[in-house]
């Protein structure tokens, strides 16, 4: 069976930074009907997460790490891809 996208960025995100918290949510449902609504039910996520890989780097910096590990799936394959980084012991 084939992953869908709020497991395919679960799985990438796990793999790439090895994160302490992650969680995935899928706002598609708030947006049904507005821009950006391709009608997949996957089009509009937000990431939580907290990763030691986040040590010592800025919210840009940690936003790349994040958007490397994605590919092309913010911007791409999804409409909206908003998140909140951190390091262990910060609030996202």
């Amino acid at each position: 069976m084939a992953q869908n996208i709020a497991q395919e960025i679960t799985a990438l995100l796990t793999a790439a930074l090895a994160p302490t918290r992650l969680d995935v949510i899928n706002d598609s449902a708030q947006h049904a009907g507005h821009s950006g609504d391709d009608g997949s039910g996957e089009s509009h996520f937000t990431v939580v997460i907290e990763s030691a890989a986040f040590a010592g780097k800025n919210r840009l910096a940690r936003q790349r790490l994040v958007l490397a590990a994605l590919g092309d799936i913010p911007g791409n394959r999804v409409h909206a891809f908003a998140m909140k980084c951190s390091a262990p012991g910060e609030t996202a």
